[in-house]
């Protein structure tokens, strides 16, 4: 029993020492103004310096892109459950964002000229107020993830989306309503908002501990 008690004791005496000496390196590395040199020459670990982009500010990815939108310069995060390493944002540069909501219509089940005739006819019914354009995005449109918002595909970057809609949506302004043609299909689109700048693209330092 006793010895039961004293490995017990031992190993949460080792948690709490690797904790503090976690938050410890946290601080540290939050004041620095040489983190890589820091990293490389004092804690002598293993790191990375990774350039993250942001393709979308509503939906994220995984810890990376997150903090590449949400987290602040010069701050350190982590560490993260089931991962043994820090994050260190160490810059950001800013791209151009669109907001877009979309209707797409399957030409792979319909013909061209159905697909088409079928588009011209939601546009004329969203236009003329005897429907919306969510109501239209949840019974017609084959991207069933956007459909569920209304077609909403949030904001995302500059580039992400297919050629076509990239350089539609680059030509128009907010409340504009057409028509792309792309390797996907047939897409009825309304420009949501008029573009911003956003934080784009991040420079972070992951230390492994």
């Amino acid at each position: 029993m006793k010895k039961a008690l004293s490995f017990a004791f031992l190993l949460m005496m080792t948690m709490l020492v690797k904790s503090q000496s976690i938050n410890q390196i946290k601080k540290e590395l939050d004041t620095t103004r040489d983190p890589i040199g820091y990293v490389k020459y004092k804690l002598k670990k293993k790191y990375t310096i990774d350039t993250v982009t942001v393709v979308s500010t509503t939906s994220f990815r995984g810890i990376s892109d997150s903090l590449a939108y949400n987290g602040k310069i010069g701050k350190v995060y982590g560490p993260f459950k089931g991962a043994n390493y820090l994050i260190k944002v160490l810059a950001k540069v800013p791209n151009t964002f669109y907001h877009v909501s979309h209707i797409l219509i399957d030409t792979a089940t319909f013909s061209k000229k159905f697909a088409d005739s079928l588009a011209s006819n939601i546009i004329k019914r969203i236009k003329s107020n005897s429907s919306t354009f969510s109501a239209m995005a949840n019974t017609y449109s084959v991207d069933h993830y956007s459909a569920l918002k209304g077609g909403d595909l949030g904001w995302f970057i500059r580039g992400a989306m297919l050629p076509q809609l990239d350089e539609a949506i680059a030509k128009h302004k907010k409340g504009d309503l057409f028509k792309v043609w792309t390797p996907a299909g047939l897409h009825v689109v309304v420009i949501s908002d008029n573009p911003k700048n956003d934080n784009g693209f991040a420079l972070l330092l992951r230390v492994v501990l």
